[in-house]
């Protein structure tokens, strides 16, 4: 292969939108600017949720009730049969999980899940197990360690 044989993959190029070129184009008069108005002027534009001065919607409707959201506890979940990695009679921790890509993202805990089998006995150190997968670690003769998570201090005044 050359450079002169080199050519993007199909689909990776696309004509552009060719604005007033009539009316039998599809995009001529108004040019997909719809009518007059603040949003058919050159270099104008409104934000999200923008309703020309009107109360918007969003602020429109009562915000009250309690938002779990907040509260929500969120794992990096690890298969059982992605275990079967590491040497038999190993410890499994999180710097070994994170060190192989097996937890990746910015979460900071790590549940096992117990989907697959396990081969090996393994030492597993996690913040969370399933019940599946506690029970698998445990039939081969491994061990299931639970993490504890240091609570958030805040600084007193």
């Amino acid at each position: 292969m050359r450079l002169h044989d080199l050519k993007p993959r199909p689909g990776a190029k696309h004509r552009r939108k060719r604005l007033g070129q009539g009316e039998s184009s599809g995009h001529g008069k108004t040019s997909g600017r719809g009518g007059k108005g603040q949003t058919a002027r050159s270099g104008s534009s409104v934000r999200i949720g923008f309703e020309g001065g009107q109360m918007p919607l969003i602020r429109r409707i009562p915000k009250r009730g309690f938002n779990n959201a907040s509260h929500t506890v969120e794992y990096i979940p690890v298969n059982l049969n992605a275990l079967n990695q590491f040497e038999n009679g190993a410890r499994v921790d999180e710097a070994a999980l994170r060190s192989l890509g097996l937890a990746n993202g910015r979460l900071p805990r790590i549940k096992i899940l117990g989907t697959g089998e396990i081969t090996k006995k393994l030492t597993v150190s996690a913040h969370a197990f399933s019940a599946a997968a506690r029970t698998k670690i445990e039939a081969k003769g491994g061990a299931c360690e639970v993490i504890q998570r240091k609570p958030v201090q805040t600084a007193k005044a």
